[in-house]
């Protein structure tokens, strides 16, 4: 896969990135790279500000429909830039995290799904990240854990409540408790990501772009609005609620839209639908 196989024409240009790299593999498709590989990704304060920007762009920007986010080198994400944190404690200026949490990822709502493509080490801030994104492909190297507990300190970004609806309670307790280490196919079974694939280099993220290709393909709007539904039955809202509320709120905004006419007709005329940028 090259770098850039798809050349949008935007509506809003993109913001700059001094810790990221920002690609588009496929049509509609943007792919976020994270890139202090020496520091095994660890996100610092100038960093958490560049992604809120980039999340910002990519909800506000029609050529866009989905987001791909992985690590250069051996990691996806070490978490915390521990040492900008410590020379904080030290002079007592301790910034505090964005309301969006951890790479402004792990408390996200947005418009648009986001692919984690774990090609390593997804450690602390960066699992957290992870278990806030839609669908999570890894490398069958790549290892996750919630360390926290062995620095002192806690996973307070968003994870610890939204984990346990995905593994479970005791699962979930052996996460946050014993900060151990789990390999890729161990997180695959307790149904923490989608699926492994093969460690070569670029492998897990043509993976998560085969993914995204399937979802930019798609209604925009519609994928919003299933987007919904399924993060309130995630987020705790009850399933009679959840209903009540996508059927009053927002599936009137699809039927004011035109994809929706647009997929049935193109059903019916057997061909590929002409999708219109989403307006929800």
């Amino acid at each position: 896969m090259t770098a850039d196989s798809w050349t949008p024409k935007f509506s809003i240009e993109p913001p700059s990135a001094k810790y990221a790299v920002l690609s588009f593999p496929a049509p509609k498709v943007l792919l976020i790279r994270l890139n202090r590989p020496k520091q095994l990704n660890c996100i610092n304060i100038e960093g958490h500000d560049e992604l809120e920007r980039i999340w910002a762009w990519l909800d506000a920007e029609p050529s866009l429909r989905i987001a791909i986010i992985t690590g250069t080198g051996r990691a996806f994400c070490a978490g915390a830039d521990l040492k900008e944190w410590n020379a904080q404690n030290a002079a007592n200026r301790v910034k505090p995290m964005p309301a969006s949490g951890f790479g402004c990822l792990s408390r996200r709502s947005g418009r648009k799904p986001v692919i984690a493509a774990v090609n390593g080490i997804c450690f602390g801030g960066g699992c957290e990240m992870i278990i806030n994104c839609d669908m999570v492909v890894a490398s069958s190297n790549a290892t996750f854990a919630l360390p926290e507990v062995k620095r002192g300190v806690v996973a307070v970004a968003g994870a610890l409540p939204r984990i346990i609806r995905t593994v479970g309670r005791p699962r979930a307790m052996e996460m946050a408790l014993t900060g151990r280490t789990l390999p890729a196919e161990e997180a695959r079974e307790w149904g923490l990501i989608n699926k492994v694939v093969g460690d070569k280099e670029g492998e897990v993220v043509d993976a998560a772009v085969e993914l995204a290709k399937m979802v930019a393909e798609n209604s925009p709007d519609a994928v919003i609005v299933s987007r919904e539904g399924v993060k309130m039955g995630w987020e705790g809202v009850g399933a009679e609620e959840g209903t009540r509320l996508l059927t009053e709120v927002w599936y009137p905004r699809l039927l004011a839209g035109e994809n929706i006419k647009e997929g049935v007709r193109a059903f019916v005329e057997k061909r590929k639908p002409n999708w219109k940028e989403a307006k929800l």
